[in-house]
């Protein structure tokens, strides 16, 4: 009982390889220094301090699990967009406190949902854009100019190291059958299994947000019913199958005049 209550807080298994770890240790470590001196080059060390925090988390996203729905390009850029807007509208309601910082978090998430842009490191922002504002002269509307400038210069790292490295970034909303057929007719695979139609069903279902695209998911669901279905059939012949001593539904005349009119073959 114990054990299966805290089954939860068990590290999940890994399917990546040592190899992709420090793939995505590099590029992130790059990309947030490039970013960092970047900001710091125009805006200077103070206000750079205040903003990297959210870079490092959107590295660990954008390098490290750069297939997920989070981590891609409009994710980043549309939840420090949000971030920022929902940091300008509660400090001038209540001020510079935790407070303020809290419902800015707060309205970022709605935000973000909204324009489904979800990207934790979003919140984080909203958070640091109100508390940063605390400790320097006030930015206005001008403190877009620098978050938004890690965005893309933190998403331009990414484009381009993930690319040079083999891992396709960002991820194409192209149904799986367009790429396979290059045709509008339904796929084999769609006349006998599940469809779109039973995809959508079933996220409609979970009521859930899933940090998976869902073209991944798609291709992952299909990839396991081709295992299970090779797990289940094994090594099986046609003829461990089939029946060896067929019965005709009609009698089978005899071509030997001796024999009797009708026989049954056996």
């Amino acid at each position: 009982m114990i054990k299966s209550a805290l089954s939860g807080f068990y590290p999940a298994p890994s399917n990546t390889k040592p190899r992709e770890w420090l793939r995505a240790s590099v590029g992130a470590c790059a990309g947030v220094l490039v970013t960092a001196l970047v900001c710091q080059y125009f805006y200077g060390l103070e206000l750079t301090l205040h903003l990297v925090g959210p870079v490092g988390a959107s590295a660990v996203l954008l390098f490290a699990v750069s297939t997920g729905a989070l981590a891609q390009p409009w994710s980043i850029v549309g939840s420090y967009f949000v971030a920022t807007v929902a940091a300008l509208i509660a400090v001038p309601l209540l001020g510079h406190s935790f407070l303020s910082a809290s419902v800015a978090v707060g309205l970022a998430i709605g935000g973000m949902c909204v324009l489904r842009c979800l990207h934790p490191p979003g919140g984080a922002m909203a958070l640091c854009v109100v508390l940063s504002q605390a400790d320097s002269a006030p930015l206005g509307l001008s403190v877009f100019y620098p978050v938004m400038l890690n965005a893309g210069i933190l998403l331009g790292c990414a484009l381009v190291f993930n690319n040079l490295t083999r891992v396709r970034y960002p991820k194409a909303h192209v149904h799986p059958a367009a790429e396979i057929n290059r045709t509008r007719d339904i796929p084999p695979f769609e006349r006998v299994s599940f469809n779109s139609d039973d995809l959508d069903a079933a996220l409609a279902d979970i009521e859930e947000f899933v940090d998976v695209t869902r073209e991944d998911l798609e291709r992952i669901i299909r990839s396991t019913e081709k295992h299970a279905l090779r797990r289940m059939m094994g090594d099986i012949q046609a003829s461990e199958i089939m029946s060896k001593n067929v019965l005709p539904e009609n009698p089978v005349r005899s071509a030997d005049p001796n024999a009797g009119t009708n026989r049954y073959p056996g």
